[in-house]
């Protein structure tokens, strides 16, 4: 996966999508935060949020290189794609997407129980000046990368049996190995793993995750859907000193 420096927010990126990257990592001399939100909120009041909490840190809105969002229900592959156009929009005005090159990291899901009512901020990281490493990896679900629809690259498409959330949940833990190798971590870094399903997370499947050492700062999981329609299964993890709930 290529790595690209992005200089105005000081941190590096794996290039993967439009919409988001495939994660990213502070520049030495920085260190990533996150912040979440008390409350979701909807997508324009929370780009307003950010901007204004970056700029009481003296950061501008470039810093912004993550985030964790909440949608009503799972899109349609067209309608997933019509929101990452709008979502870009505020991302371009920021100079931070740029010829189809997005270099903030992001996932996006829909809670199972009481959504939102709109695309919604959950989360958020940013960098500032510090010490140490720091990264985030993108969300993925189990859809392989490539040519095709999602229901052709999705890994057991229908299948929520134990076996196939077992391979489900394999390739995407792989997808997180080969998203952290790429920036220059592992396991033993990662300070926060979340899973996104709404379906049970066997003892098999558990000793997957602990088995890989996945579990080490414990799991979170969120009961929610990927957000495209067929998808059953994402994570996202970060290793990150500081977070907080603003």
């Amino acid at each position: 996966m290529p790595v690209q420096p992005f200089a105005p927010g000081n941190y590096r990126f794996l290039t993967h999508a439009f919409q988001y990257s495939g994660g990213v990592a502070a520049e030495p001399g920085y260190a990533i935060e996150r912040a979440r939100f008390a409350r979701p909120l909807p997508l324009a009041e929370g780009f307003d949020a950010i901007e204004a909490y970056l700029a009481r840190l003296g950061r501008p809105p470039t810093a912004f290189c993550a985030c964790e969002l909440r949608s009503p229900k799972q899109f349609t592959e067209q309608g997933f794609i019509d929101f990452n156009r709008r979502y870009v929009q505020r991302l371009e005005k920021w100079g931070i997407f740029r010829e189809e090159i997005n270099p903030v990291a992001r996932s996006n899901v829909c809670p199972e129980i009481d959504p939102p009512a709109e695309p919604s901020f959950y989360a958020f990281s940013y960098t500032v000046p510090g010490a140490g490493k720091s990264f985030v990896a993108a969300g993925s679900g189990e859809a392989s990368d490539g040519p095709g629809s999602y229901a052709e690259r999705i890994v057991r498409f229908g299948d929520q049996s134990p076996d196939g959330m077992r391979d489900k949940a394999r390739y995407v833990l792989g997808a997180m190995e080969r998203r952290m190798s790429a920036l220059g971590f592992g396991w033993k870094d990662v300070t926060a793993t979340q899973v996104y399903t709404v379906f049970g997370i066997h003892s098999d499947l558990a000793a997957e995750i602990v088995g890989r050492g996945a579990n080490a700062g414990g799991l979170t999981w969120h009961f929610a859907r990927p957000p495209v329609e067929g998808l059953d299964f994402e994570m996202d993890v970060r290793g990150l000193a500081r977070e907080l709930v603003i």
